[in-house]
């Protein structure tokens, strides 16, 4: 389903999945800054959609809603099927269910990892057939630092990101001759509403590891994408580019 139809454009058409708050917004607003038309996704925050248009129109970008369940692939298609020419993707929506490796539930696991690598693989499906078609696109999924070490807690959630690291890799092998570039960005301790959840010592003790002290910003990590999507960054593809303030050198 979608809302909000602008209507034909001659803009490139950008997707990002779970724009409608924290990372996924930032990188909605920087693409549109950048010139693409925006389908801001959102599953059940319609609000919090609705603002990031509003956001984008705003500042005198073009954008759409478009809602689907990122854990179906008959919900994905039923969504995307109206749109042809989608350019840019960038599979950010995700979903963490912490807990013990031994107390966790097979539900816990189950729904995360449908969430954060079955979701995208059912997205990059999608879109790489249009994007082959086209001869050109860019990809871009967003990974983690528990996707590259590991977390406590998180068996679920890191496994998944270690999993679209390695689909980024393989998928870029697979489509790179076609003029498709596909990579990861693994931002590490980012100020959003997610980090509200984390005792405050416990917080302290995360930045004092932080080579720069600080958390980052979404709109550092809607930079990494803007610069992964544009044609600086031409020459690169199967990478993974950390924001993580030097607390994972790679």
């Amino acid at each position: 389903m979608s809302t909000n139809t602008q209507g034909p454009t001659e803009k490139s058409t950008a997707l990002v999945t779970g724009s409608s708050s924290g990372i996924g917004r930032a990188i909605a607003l920087r693409l549109s800054r950048d010139g693409f038309h925006v389908l801001v996704h959102f599953h059940q925050n319609k609000k919090g959609a609705d603002d990031t248009l509003s956001q984008v129109e705003g500042s005198g970008g073009t954008g759409e809603i478009v809602q689907f369940n990122a854990k179906e692939s008959a919900s994905i298609e039923a969504a995307l099927t109206p749109y042809k020419s989608i350019s840019v993707l960038v599979n950010n929506a995700g979903l963490h269910i912490d807990g013990l490796a031994g107390l966790m539930s097979d539900d816990a696991f189950d729904q995360v990892m449908r969430t954060n690598a079955y979701g995208p693989f059912f997205l990059m499906r999608h879109c790489v057939r249009q994007m082959l078609r086209q001869k050109k696109g860019s990809i871009v999924n967003i990974s983690s630092l528990a996707g590259q070490t590991g977390n406590p807690g998180q068996m679920n959630y890191s496994a998944s990101k270690a999993a679209l690291i390695a689909m980024t890799k393989t998928l870029s092998h697979e489509v790179g001759s076609r003029g498709i570039r596909v990579n990861a960005v693994a931002p590490g301790l980012i100020e959003t509403e997610m980090v509200s959840d984390i005792p405050a010592p416990y917080l302290e003790q995360m930045i004092n590891r932080i080579p720069l002290k600080r958390m980052g910003t979404a709109d550092e990590v809607a930079g990494v994408v803007s610069f992964l999507c544009s044609k600086d960054a031409s020459y690169i593809t199967g990478h993974t580019l950390s924001v993580n303030g030097g607390l994972f050198p790679s």
